[in-house]
């Protein structure tokens, strides 16, 4: 039983383990458009947030190091009129060093575990220029990168299925 266990505890040890580092973060780009106050009108309204999440990922000239960007795009309508409150772009991004991750698996793992890094810093950002820019700080809620990048290999699947049928029709 013991040699067993002996077996396990090396197999696992001999199994690269996966590195991560965050070398740096920064917006990118950033705006913050109160279309409310533009119009010279205000009150008390109930605000419709709809929240776009779009994910980039490239390879640097470094060995090991990958600049992943989360654009995120939240507009803020009025519930009753549709009347424009706010828009808000970001594009936050970062730097990060990654070894021990197999090749097949990069991709899923730079869309994925590398953007739940970046969130915790991109929903303060939200809040901080919500609040500053005359609305009550917007909390995003926790985005499900493991979902977001299943639906995306979804759609991708599906929009070259069709261009594959037609070619041979």
């Amino acid at each position: 039983m013991s040699d067993t266990t002996t077996n396990g505890a090396a197999d696992a040890a001999q199994a690269p383990q996966i590195k991560m580092n965050v070398l740096a973060q920064f917006i990118r780009d950033m705006s913050f458009e109160n279309i409310l106050a533009q119009k010279g009108t205000g009150g008390e309204t109930q605000p419709d947030v709809q929240v776009q999440v779009n994910l980039d990922a490239r390879k640097r000239t470094p060995d090991h190091q990958f600049e992943v960007v989360m654009k995120l795009k939240v507009d803020s309508k009025a519930k009753g009129s549709g009347d424009q409150l706010f828009l808000m772009e970001l594009e936050y991004g970062g730097v990060f060093h990654i070894e021990n991750v197999p090749d097949e698996q990069i991709h899923p793992f730079l869309l994925i575990e590398c953007p739940r890094m970046l969130f915790p810093f991109v929903r303060r950002i939200v809040a901080d220029v919500t609040r500053d820019g005359g609305f009550p700080p917007l909390n995003l809620e926790t985005i499900d990168f493991v979902s977001l990048y299943r639906n995306e290999m979804m759609r991708r699947q599906a929009a070259t299925v069709p261009a594959d049928d037609s070619a041979s029709a």
